[in-house]
């Protein structure tokens, strides 16, 4: 199958989770991805566990589909020179090394235009090649800390909380993608590549969104609000008589459908309730009375008297109950992939849906090094010149 990035390839140095995503986003749209790893395999995820299946990591395999893979010692003159002989057939180099770590290499973006004036080089750090932090190393974790989003996430009681997954990460993997594919799209324009400076910090700057933008209009530090929206009421979690499920009443009209549906008619028109701002003001009274009302029925109750009228609502569900959801399987959004060691893995699957050259999984998640003879016999290297390499444990 040919996808919309059919023909562009890309060279992928990072590891982790937010190049990985950025270069499996590529890979699922079609792109040749080769993943570089030093000899042995160096992407840490790949011994993050349990879960193992058949001694594969499934953090690992969530990804690096769509990839080949070879070992190169980059530290080497030779491994260097495999890089180079990479660089000048690629449309892509991508790398998330500490700031400096590429040019330490001989690696840098112009020593690189030098061999490709057309490559596009995107580089993922913690803080961008910029600003008194550009040397410090970024993880998801101290980013969602030092950008704001801890202090946003929880209650009072919990305190500040991160996300439960890697966000930052993920986000900024996203942002790389989008870059790239613009960078990609000017160079028909211009014929040249250009460098792309994508950090987490940034990305998760920027995903504060509403929350960051309420603050510098009033100058008021946001507080934890939970399950709470800092904008809207009632938009949060309620207790049901047999579990609990989220409500997100956006609008005034949608408010008094709700109150007539929980026969609540009289809080449509109060003055405390009956527009946004109100119930903002009066938030905790509200959500007292809705609370009273939300215990009377089961969840499943609520969702089908709440869907029927049109009021966004859903429960909350675990990872088990998000997998048997009818909606997933629908659309795609588990895959089964088959594996040389691991066996057959599912895996999750691509949000892409395009109608004419829709993503698809050709390849597993790769071991380390896997194609190494195949990728550097496309190099012009000899059966005997990679044996040679693999002696000298330069592959």
């Amino acid at each position: 199958m040919t996808g919309p990035l059919t023909g562009i390839k890309v060279l992928d140095l990072s590891r982790v989770l937010a190049g990985p995503y950025c270069t499996m986003t590529l890979g699922d749209l079609g792109a040749d991805v080769l993943k570089v790893e030093l000899p042995g395999g160096s992407d840490d995820t790949r011994y993050w566990g349990p879960p193992f299946q058949n001694d594969v990591s499934a953090y690992y395999l969530c990804t690096n589909r769509n990839k080949r893979a070879i070992t190169v010692d980059m530290k080497t003159d030779e491994g260097r020179d495999i890089i180079k002989k990479l660089v000048k057939q690629s449309d892509v180099v991508i790398h998330n090394f500490k700031y400096g770590t590429m040019e330490k290499f001989g690696l840098s973006y112009e020593h690189l235009k030098s061999i490709n004036e057309k490559i596009i080089y995107c580089g993922i750090t913690g803080f961008g090649n910029t600003g008194p932090y550009k040397e410090l190393a970024g993880y998801d974790f101290v980013i969602q800390a030092m950008s704001g989003l801890m202090s946003i996430t929880g209650t009072d009681e919990s305190g500040p909380m991160k996300v439960g997954v890697a966000i930052s990460d993920v986000l900024t993997g996203q942002n790389a993608a989008i870059a790239i594919l613009a960078a990609i799209n000017e160079r028909h324009t211009s014929g040249k590549g250009q460098s792309l400076d994508i950090s987490l910090f940034d990305s998760q700057v920027s995903a504060l969104v509403n929350v960051a933008s309420n603050y510098l209009i009033s100058g008021d530090i946001p507080q934890r609000l939970g399950n709470e929206h800092p904008n809207i009421v009632p938009y949060q979690t309620f207790a049901t008589k047999d579990g609990e499920m989220v409500i997100a009443v956006g609008n005034d009209g949608q408010f008094r459908k709700l109150c007539m549906l929980m026969n609540l008619d009289e809080l449509a028109e109060h003055p405390q309730y009956a527009t946004n701002d109100k119930r903002l003001e009066n938030r905790n009274a509200l959500t007292d009375i809705l609370s009273e009302a939300f215990v009377k029925k089961n969840t499943e109750e609520w969702q089908v008297i709440f869907n029927d009228a049109g009021i966004p609502c859903g429960p909350i569900n675990n990872l088990h109950q998000v997998f048997q959801e009818e909606q997933v399987q629908a659309r795609d959004m588990v895959v089964q992939v088959d594996h040389p060691q691991a066996g057959e893995v599912s895996l999750v699957g691509s949000p892409l849906k395009l109608s004419r050259t829709p993503v698809s999984v050709r390849r597993h998640p790769p071991l380390a090094g896997e194609h190494n003879t195949e990728i550097l016999l496309e190099l012009g290297y000899d059966e005997q010149e990679i044996k040679q390499l693999k002696q000298n444990n330069i592959i």
